[in-house]
């Protein structure tokens, strides 16, 4: 396996995965709109190739925390065939790594508490921010990184987050 930072020549075989992982277009159409509005951060949204195929894809975006820059992770989508064989692990310690080592202070996301807390994420108001719904509770996180400032706040993602319901 192979992790890779994203190209634009990958486009549609991300969208295929991100499809193909959640069953739905929902999570393939966030990527994309993440990514043609400008609001992916390139340098955090990777491919995870096996055999010269694309089988696993992370998109990262820019959020704020009351107006300081933060990262947002997600969607992050896995061949179902290639689920729980630690390809969507690999993913997210490569953003992990990558925006550390670019200065990022956190990386937001909403997900389960059981997996992601085995990258270091804790509930939001553990570490004093809040999420954009409140009844998201535990399930919206925060992995804190080597910049981190304990300055709490609300986290908002990216635009296209907003039109999800819509």
């Amino acid at each position: 396996m192979i992790i890779r930072r994203e190209t634009s020549t990958d486009a549609a075989l991300v969208r295929e995965v991100q499809r193909a992982a959640f069953g739905q277009d929902i999570e393939a159409d966030l990527a994309a709109a993440l990514r043609s509005g400008g609001h992916s951060i390139d340098e955090l949204c990777f491919v995870a190739e096996i055999d010269g195929l694309i089988v696993g894809h992370v998109v990262c975006s820019r959020g704020a925390i009351d107006g300081r820059l933060s990262v947002g992770l997600g969607p992050i989508g896995v061949q179902p065939d290639l689920q729980h064989k630690g390809i969507g692990s690999a993913l997210i310690h490569a953003v992990i790594g990558a925006a550390d080592a670019s200065g990022e202070s956190e990386i937001a996301l909403l997900g389960n508490p059981d997996y992601y807390s085995r990258f270091g994420f804790v509930a939001s108001s553990d570490v004093g921010i809040m999420a954009p719904d409140a009844s998201w509770g535990p399930f919206f996180q925060i992995r804190t990184l080597s910049s981190f400032n304990p300055v709490g706040g609300e986290f908002s993602y990216a635009a296209p987050f907003e039109n999800l319901d819509d």
